[in-house]
């Protein structure tokens, strides 16, 4: 009897199709539930949100010496549930894959300091805009500084490859043509900018808000410095995001932020974490057209 020689590279390489097609229909099968299924009953019943976080992410969610995860948007998130009658769970994840976890189910919203950028809005869906992180100028309040336009012919500092620089240089009619020399000090990192901005060296600090107002809160001296907000620069949109067949979930977060601007607790937060006096909240409908399927799916 003659023996049989199986060939198992050539096995492989027939059966190698017919994984493509199964790892493709799993990865289809993910995005129709993701985008047609409501599981608001489900996270009832559980009685938790579970949410995405990259816990490094000073000062929207991020770890204190001891561990415990602390910041802006882990008091935001709570105060959220605690609305809905749930308990926030968060899950720390890898943020390149945070859609993919979100549209998997290991987490059922991303809230994190993310902006609803036109890319991401074709592929999940957002709550309200609870915040704009553009760009402020960080100031001393013993100065006479008010407005942009109170710069001219001040030193202005700047961390070096920054969002601020590039708006800065972008948008030069703000206030490029009215600080000393046309051109920042550059700083490797906000901490320096501020140290120099205590010492007197500068007259302004341009940072992002969220980055701004959290420094100019919590370092030494905090009381020192106050915030201008920099409405002419662009400014990201920054929201939750959830998967799109979660209609029932996106209505209630956005409900809960209404209560939480009524009542408040909007405003405590921005003052406790970004040192601004502020409980902006975008319309309910602001981003509400990107949250439909708008393309014709096969299951």
């Amino acid at each position: 009897m003659k023996k049989k020689i199986i060939n198992f590279g050539l096995v492989l390489i027939l059966l190698l199709p017919l994984f493509v097609f199964a790892s493709g229909f799993k990865i289809q099968n993910e995005n129709y539930r993701a985008n047609h299924t409501d599981t608001w009953e489900r996270i009832k019943k559980r009685g938790t949100l579970l949410i995405g976080v990259d816990d490094t992410f000073v000062p929207m969610d991020f770890r204190k010496k001891n561990g415990q995860l602390v910041g802006y948007d882990v008091d935001l998130s709570r105060a959220v549930a605690k609305v809905l009658g749930l308990k926030a769970d968060f899950q720390s994840i890898d943020w390149s894959m945070k859609e993919t976890e979100l549209k998997n189910g290991t987490i059922d919203c991303i809230w994190n300091g993310y902006t609803a950028t036109p890319s991401r809005q074709k592929r999940i869906a957002f709550s309200r805009v609870y915040e704009l992180s553009g760009q402020s100028l960080v100031v001393r309040k013993n100065s006479k500084i008010k407005n942009f336009k109170d710069m001219k012919g001040k030193v202005l500092g700047i961390q070096e490859s920054s969002t601020a620089q590039t708006d800065f240089d972008k948008y030069p009619q703000v206030l490029k043509r009215l600080v000393k020399g046309q051109k920042p000090i550059l700083y490797q990192d906000n901490s320096s900018a501020f140290m120099d901005l205590q010492a007197g060296r500068t007259q302004g600090v341009l940072a992002g808000t969220v980055y701004a107002g959290y420094y100019a809160t919590h370092i030494a001296n905090s009381n020192n410095y106050k915030l201008i907000s920099a409405t002419k620069y662009p400014a990201d949109r920054v929201a939750i995001g959830m998967r799109k067949g979660d209609r029932t979930l996106i209505n209630k977060i956005n409900y809960a932020l209404g209560v939480l601007k009524k009542d408040g607790t909007l405003r405590q937060i921005n003052k406790k974490w970004l040192g601004i006096d502020s409980d902006y909240l975008g319309p309910v409908n602001d981003l509400l057209k990107f949250n439909v399927i708008r393309t014709k799916e096969v299951f």
